[in-house]
């Protein structure tokens, strides 16, 4: 079990280069808005100037962005990035904490590295913004839309149609309930409770989005975690499988009961529409038919304790960047990015998005 675990990220992002093409056409958006929210898997700079240990506007940081370190938490584009292209918009969704000449009708990212769906979680890293307190500045930002379309009436016609993306959670395992040192949450609960604990939470912020005009939600599910190199590297133990199973596991059942979470909220807000992406997938594919996964049992740069890459190691950051999963200890790599991305798009096979992918979500 431990190596087919091992394997699900390379099956999830690398099973099928069929769908690495683009299915945009920039400059005419499927949907006319995209608000994001999320942790350092999406965020695009809004913790470079919060006082938290969690942020990364330094190179190799945005080695292969054209902008050059912006805070994303990888070598180049986030999936959301690549999504945004995907679905036709010129312009990379902007930043909440630097909002200054951009179209907000368009959207706005809300992600913060280090979040997540508990306020508590991430924060012995320093300052971030919780997933409730992104939703408090999507209210901000909402104030200002209302004013620019006329009135909260058109406001919500223009909202009913934008598409929310939400990817959220891997913190509260990853730097929550796996962290006994800093955080009681594994001694209070099962991880069955756990989830169901944190899905009560997420269910609460959703109702909060719907409330102010929200009506399309993509709903990302939890990786497996345990296979994160840095995990590996400070939880596991000599001679048991490379992955973490506890944690992955554990992940995995939040998986389920957010799929449980979408059905119920497509039965009871029929005027709305939720998926869920990448939240129940299994291997069935021969292992051995795979294309080479490249480098996955190793990060492309060089790390310090948390993970993160190392700025005054950035000469000793790989070149081959397309050859590996993973760029520093903890966050994938634009390559993993821009496969998982197509793939939520498009979903490529059965059960990897719940109802539907995105790319029939957003023509609804």
């Amino acid at each position: 079990m431990g190596y087919e675990t091992k394997l699900w990220l390379v099956v999830v992002f690398l099973l099928s280069a069929t769908y690495m093409q683009c299915f945009c056409v920039v400059g005419v958006p499927e949907v006319p808005c995209l608000f994001i929210f999320g942790d350092s898997l999406s965020d695009p700079g809004n913790n470079n100037k919060l006082a938290t240990e969690s942020k990364v506007n330094f190179l190799p940081y945005g080695i292969d962005f054209p902008d050059g370190p912006t805070g994303r938490f990888n070598n180049g584009r986030t999936s959301v990035d690549i999504l945004t292209q995907t679905l036709g918009f010129e312009k990379f969704i902007p930043p909440f904490a630097n909002t200054s000449g951009s179209d907000i009708l368009q959207g706005v990212n809300y992600a913060s590295g280090s979040a997540g769906i508990l306020k508590d979680s991430g924060q012995h890293m320093g300052v971030h913004v919780s997933f409730g307190s992104q939703i408090h500045n999507h209210k901000a930002i909402l104030s200002e839309i209302t004013k620019k379309l006329g009135g909260p009436d058109q406001a919500q016609q223009h909202l009913n149609k934008c598409l929310y993306y939400v990817n959220i959670g891997n913190n509260d395992y990853l730097n929550n309930y796996f962290m006994p040192e800093h955080y009681p949450s594994s001694s209070k609960y099962s991880p069955d409770k756990y989830a169901s604990v944190l899905i009560q939470e997420y269910a609460t912020h959703l109702k909060e989005l719907h409330a102010v005009g929200a009506r399309k939600f993509s709903l990302f599910g939890l990786g497996t975690i345990g296979c994160v190199p840095q995990e590996i590297l400070t939880h596991g133990k000599e001679g048991s499988p490379l992955c973490i199973e506890e944690e992955t596991s554990a992940a995995f059942i939040f998986n389920q009961k957010l799929i449980d979470l979408v059905d119920r909220f497509n039965d009871e807000l029929p005027d709305s529409k939720f998926i869920s992406v990448n939240a129940k997938v299994t291997i069935t594919k021969d292992l051995k038919s795979l294309p080479s996964p490249g480098v996955f049992d190793s990060v492309c740069c060089k790390v310090g304790p948390l993970g993160l890459c190392d700025p005054k190691k950035e000469a000793e950051t790989c070149r081959n960047r397309k050859e590996y999963l993973f760029f520093d200890a903890i966050h994938p790599t634009e390559m993993v990015n821009e496969v998982g991305a197509k793939n939520a798009y498009n979903s490529p096979y059965p059960n990897y998005a719940h109802p539907m992918d995105i790319s029939h979500l957003v023509k609804l």
